[in-house]
């Protein structure tokens, strides 16, 4: 048989099923169901050691390379090179390490911030006990502002608003009953006599029992289910993996290209060869990438942690900059996710609300704060969110509240109920009469309306006074604003039958006030960031389709007026898969949709090769969080499990915060761009100048040089490109897209050239010490040929590190020292290349000589040329492009 769902139980069923009572369990019984089924949380994200971490790091395809380099080396006896590489992988895997550490820290500050009490019955005595302590079969008290502990079926109701966002994706907050429901296979939205874990009471109390906890919640459900999800590859770590395989095939071809023709030449030894082709092997091998990616991509999440985007995967990082489409939800991200009074309707005369001040006695003023129910307490005001606005709207204008609520004390009321939609309370006036103070929704209240208040008399409501207010009242909604209308009656005695029939009739209407979730102030700008970066911001909502179509007009994401790009859940129901990613293209607003609808919207992007970003909050919003290609937690209002789920988690829930990380996100993949370049073209020079002093049988460069060089060049002056500061015009460019590369937007072609140029320069000093050489020895001839060489390939390299502060630009246009690490590792790379050949002792150890003046002048200016040609070729690039 069966088992009934406990929203079609009796309150005597589920005292019978679960074997409690409304006087709770005893202490006893609820410590044997504790310790029996476990506390009442969420299983926590398995956490990984420190060692298991680093071990972790060494999965990756160019640290593999790099460590089958350190093997070759080590075995053929260049011990130097492979501690080198080592050392280098070492320091990559320790960076690495650090950040997961400081992101795993950041996210379980966040996850302490959800951990409330909540109030119970035991043993016939209320008290309050940690919410994880909870077992089923508890009696639990609500009232507004609690966050409800575990999964309750409501026995008893008290005007009970539930917010349910972050389970139903509803921002509006759900008005609960304690009827049983027949109907069967309810949705989760629809059962409204149970109240669910993680949601929040906004306003009223209830009683419930608890029916599951942890894991057996709903919400404990929905996060077994994506525990098992796959992860995203990032174009990130696409990129690096291509760029690995594709310098292993490159670094084998010409190892044994060079090895085969020095054989064939029989100029070497085997071994002095092998050694050799160890020597390529080592030159373009660029040693310092994984440590210079993991660096810039660091930095860039620490520079990001301190505008309020905790970045939990560094990749993440660098995807955000090729992001195509980003998906927000309206509430609390794009909006301030707190109800604002901003049209006032008084006199039959339409106002901005910020324009207006109150009277002591305007009745307007009166009704707005005694017919509701906001508590204000010293931490600020606490109740359902439209009430608390009226408050504080006429706390923002300096309205004696306090003394109003002190002197008009509610002496009666007739509570809010959802079906006359009405809201009664009863109070005394200094006359001895007493004012009843109404407010509703205004189709309902003008129903029991007879006169209306102007600004020195009450008038009888004519026909057209009527017409007016009720053509104010849809214009306001059209615009998306929530409608309140207020009234007011003054009888000589409290009425002694408080029911709507003898209370709520021949009222006066004191006016009506139009109120929004208002769009945080600097979010219209970020989405024209985000537009003229080329990226396509969109609204996903639970809301309503008009406020979603208004919010959405304000804030640019699409013309007013533009319905046709507006689509409900409904609607979208409607359409299968194919046809919903031939036509994903037309919609920007997502309004009413459900949660699991937001993974269809990932996948139909997906499919047309974009990149997506996507925010969530709610457990529901979890599937598609791990989906989408950067999936966006919200730190405030966030469940554990969406935040577990995401790359990235906003300490501040702010859709500008979210372009302010796009921005990074392209300045960290230009950064590493630029270091590519640099070391692959210096690379690719080393190379050339080996291969060809092997090809025309000159005295090669020593292994040591090479290593000496790559020391030199690849780390300092590589590591300080990745911190150079944001090129103007980054977000006025198109994103990357899925397709591109490391090698895309003419890097390539950039390192070809530049790579031939520094072994040609090279290769051109070297000819030149032999051709016209200052001693008449050959053996010094050949050891300043070989210095000059050695000297010039590394200068040259430095001078190069200027031209690769931008792919395109001029270094005359980007500051030439405005990134001062840079300048530091450019003077240190200098002195430590230097050394090597003006300090003695040092130049035996390197096999190098001293040069005259001449000579080191020949060098430097050559070494210059790499500046002066570089700069040419790049004024023929721009006005191609252009």
């Amino acid at each position: 048989m069966a088992k009934v769902p406990f929203y079609q139980e009796t309150v005597e069923q589920l005292y019978q099923n679960l074997q409690t009572s409304d006087q709770g369990l005893s202490s006893q019984v609820a410590q044997q169901r504790l310790e029996k089924n476990g506390h009442n949380a969420l299983n926590q994200q398995k956490t990984t050691s420190l060692l298991q971490k680093f071990l972790a790091q060494f999965k990756d395809f160019m640290i593999i390379v790099l460590l089958v380099a350190a093997l070759i080396a080590g075995l053929t006896g260049e011990v130097v090179d492979a501690v080198i590489i080592l050392l280098v992988v070492v320091l990559n895997a320790i960076f690495g390490v650090f950040q997961e550490a400081k992101a795993e820290e950041a996210i379980n500050a966040l996850k302490e911030m959800s951990a409330p009490n909540a109030t119970i019955r035991r043993d016939g005595q209320v008290m309050s006990v940690k919410s994880d302590e909870l077992v089923v079969g508890d009696i639990v008290l609500l009232e507004a502002g609690d966050i409800i502990p575990a999964d309750l079926r409501l026995l008893d109701v008290a005007s009970l608003k539930v917010e349910e966002s972050a389970l139903t994706g509803e921002s509006v907050p759900v008005e609960k009953a304690d009827t049983v429901l027949t109907e069967n296979d309810l949705a989760i939205g629809d059962r409204h006599n149970m109240a669910f874990m993680n949601s929040n009471v906004t306003y009223g109390r209830a009683t419930g029992v608890v029916v599951a906890t942890g894991m057996q919640t709903e919400v404990g459900r929905i996060a077994g289910m994506i525990e098992a999800a796959d992860e995203t590859t990032t174009p990130l770590q696409s990129n690096l993996t291509q760029l690995g395989k594709s310098l292993t095939i490159l670094i084998l071809v010409i190892a044994a290209i060079v090895f085969a023709m020095g054989m064939w030449r029989q100029a070497e030894s085997l071994i002095d060869m092998l050694l050799t082709a160890i020597s390529l092997a080592v030159a373009a091998i660029p040693e310092g990438l994984p440590a210079i990616v993991t660096i810039t991509l660091a930095l860039g999440t620490q520079r990001m942690a301190k505008r309020h985007a905790i970045v939990r995967k560094l990749p993440a990082v660098e995807t955000l900059g090729s992001t195509d489409i980003i998906a927000s939800d309206k509430t609390g991200t794009l909006t301030q996710n707190k109800m604002t009074v901003e049209k006032v309707y008084e006199n039959l005369d339409l106002a901005d609300a910020h324009t207006l001040n109150f009277d002591r006695n305007d009745r307007l003023a009166q009704v707005m704060i005694l017919s509701n129910d906001t508590k204000i307490t010293t931490e600020g005001l606490a109740g359902d969110p439209t009430e608390t606005a009226l408050v504080q709207y006429q706390l923002d204008r300096d309205y004696p509240v306090d003394q109003v609520l002190k002197e008009m004390p509610r002496v009666a009321e007739i509570p809010f109920d959802s079906e006359r939609k009405l809201m009664s309370t009863v109070h005394p006036l200094a006359d001895g009469r007493f004012l009843i103070a109404v407010k509703g929704a205004p189709d309902e209240l003008l129903k029991r309306v007879t006169r209306l208040a102007k600004a020195d008399a009450v008038a009888p409501l004519t026909a057209n006074d009527r017409q007016t207010i009720l053509a104010t009242n849809h214009d306001l909604a059209t615009q998306a604003l929530r409608v309140l209308a207020f009234a007011y009656r003054i009888v000589d005695q409290v009425p002694t039958e408080l029911t709507s029939e003898k209370v709520e009739n021949e009222l006066i209407l004191a006016g009506m006030v139009g109120m929004i979730d208002p769009e945080r102030p600097e979010v219209a700008q970020a989405v024209a960031d985000a537009k003229s970066a080329g990226i396509r911001p969109m609204m996903i909502t639970g809301d309503h389709r008009d406020t979603a179509a208004a919010i959405a007009a304000r804030l640019g994401i699409i013309e007013k007026g533009d319905t046709a790009a507006v689509i409900t859940g409904a609607e979208l129901d409607e359409m299968d898969d194919a046809t919903f990613a031939k036509r994903v293209g037309d919609y920007a607003v997502y309004a009413r949709v459900a949660p699991e609808h937001k993974v269809r919207i990932v996948n139909a992007w997906q499919k047309r090769g974009k990149v997506v970003a996507m925010t969530g909050d709610g457990v529901n919003d979890a599937p598609a969080l791990k989906a989408a290609d950067i999936g966006i937690g919200m730190g405030i209002t966030g469940t554990e499990v969406s935040k577990g789920a995401s790359d990235m988690v906003l300490a501040d829930d702010n859709f500008s915060t979210i372009v302010v990380a796009v921005e990074e996100g392209r300045k960290v993949f230009a950064n590493i761009q630029k270091a590519i370049q640099y070391l692959l073209s210096a690379n690719l020079g080393e190379v050339l100048t080996l291969f060809m002093m092997t090809m025309l049988g000159w005295q090669i460069l020593a292994p040591v040089h090479i290593l000496w060089i790559n020391l030199v060049t690849d780390t300092l002056p590589a590591i300080a490109l990745g911190v150079e500061p944001m090129e103007r015009n980054i977000m006025k460019q198109p994103p990357r897209g899925r397709q591109s590369n490391f090698f895309s937007g003419g890097v390539f072609g950039g390192i070809i050239y530049q790579g031939l140029l520094e072994g040609g320069i090279t290769l051109f000093v070297y000819w030149l010490a032999l051709t016209y050489p200052v001693h008449a020895s050959a053996s010094l001839v050949h050891a300043d040929a070989l210095t000059m060489a050695f000297a010039t390939l590394g200068l040259i390299q430095l001078f190069h590190a200027f031209n690769s502060k931008s792919i395109h630009g001029s270094i005359f246009t980007v500051g030439l020292f405005k990134n001062k690490f840079f300048n530091w590792a450019i003077l240190i790379a200098f002195a430590l290349l230097a050394m090597t050949i003006l300090v003695p002792g040092l130049n035996s150890m390197f096999h190098v000589a001293h040069l005259d003046a001449f000579q080191w002048g020949i060098v430097l200016a050559a070494s210059f040329m790499m500046i002066v040609i570089v700069e040419i070729v790049k004024v023929f690039q721009r006005r191609l492009m252009k």
